[in-house]
């Protein structure tokens, strides 16, 4: 089954939601960055986190970028997802590799350890719009809902989960983020409240089979949930040899001169999707050229 997202409106307006089945999205991130299971379990979070908070951005090209630093053996995480459900993102340390909280729940807090979530929404002004929040617990889920009630005052709830088979593939993700606007009354937001406390944990819910659909539907289904849209969600870098060479050629003149002089040759690995672009003598007197015409 493909990824996909749904956006969904309950409460005439009241509620907006979005849930997300990310599977596949996460196992692509677990095979390029050849993540342990708890590296996999933070990084899908904020992977399917990332890509709902993608679909709420309005322009074509409208960028956001979630990073998570903190003091944990992961040392931090981040993710970028556009308007159109693709998300790309990486860990700083793949490798972290500590204890299981319990035999079935994998210790993403204690990767992550204390610091700062910043989120980054690139909307095409002159200035990106810059959030930035405390982690609360580190288990990435709280730490958005964190940040959405300091930074951008929107009462949300969210959910998130990875399920990690015995043979270290993904073997279910995704999520949800339900959150009150502006004119809702405390009987929605009680009723609402109660719902989520009564819900089983979202990794529970996904173990089962269940499905975006359901899953709102257990939350909203009696509360005029509408679904609007469903879009398709997938790890997507576009990174390219052409984006690579202005990188190299916006480093300067100066670096790019010694570069030339004393290595001959640069290799130069995309972070996202660990992909590797090579350059030899040729190819670097070339952008050399480039960057002293300008």
């Amino acid at each position: 089954m493909d990824d996909y997202i749904l956006r969904a409106t309950a409460a005439d307006g009241l509620i907006r939601a979005f849930a997300a089945t990310t599977k596949n999205t996460v196992q692509t991130a677990r095979s390029l960055h050849n993540t342990t299971p708890v590296a996999s379990a933070a990084l899908g979070r904020l992977l399917t986190a990332g890509a709902m908070m993608g679909t709420m951005l309005k322009g074509e090209k409208d960028l956001v970028t979630l990073q998570i630093k903190g003091d944990g053996p992961i040392e931090g995480l981040l993710v970028t997802a556009d308007s159109k459900g693709r998300v790309k993102g990486y860990p700083f340390n793949p490798n972290v590799d500590i204890p299981p909280k319990s035999p079935v729940k994998l210790d993403v807090g204690g990767a992550v350890g204390k610091g700062y979530l910043t989120v980054i929404k690139d909307l095409g002004l002159k200035e990106p719009y810059v959030g930035k929040t405390e982690l609360v617990s580190g288990e990435i889920a709280e730490d958005l809902t964190y940040y959405y009630a300091k930074s951008e005052q929107i009462p949300t709830a969210i959910a998130l989960g990875v399920l990690v088979d015995t043979d270290t593939s993904i073997k279910a993700a995704g999520g949800f983020i339900i959150q009150l606007m502006p004119g809702a009354t405390l009987e929605v937001a009680t009723m609402l409240e109660e719902r989520i406390t009564h819900l089983k944990y979202i990794t529970e819910l996904l173990d089962r089979g269940e499905t975006p659909e359901t899953i709102l539907d257990a939350v909203l289904g009696d509360m005029d949930l509408e679904i609007i849209d469903k879009m398709p969600t997938e790890f997507y870098c576009d990174c390219s040899r052409e984006r690579v060479e202005k990188a190299l050629i916006s480093i300067g003149e100066k670096d790019l001169r010694t570069i030339l002089e004393e290595d001959k040759k640069a290799e130069i690995s995309c972070h996202f999707c660990n992909k590797v672009y090579n350059f030899d003598e040729a190819d670097l007197k070339k952008l050399l050229d480039e960057a002293t015409s300008k």
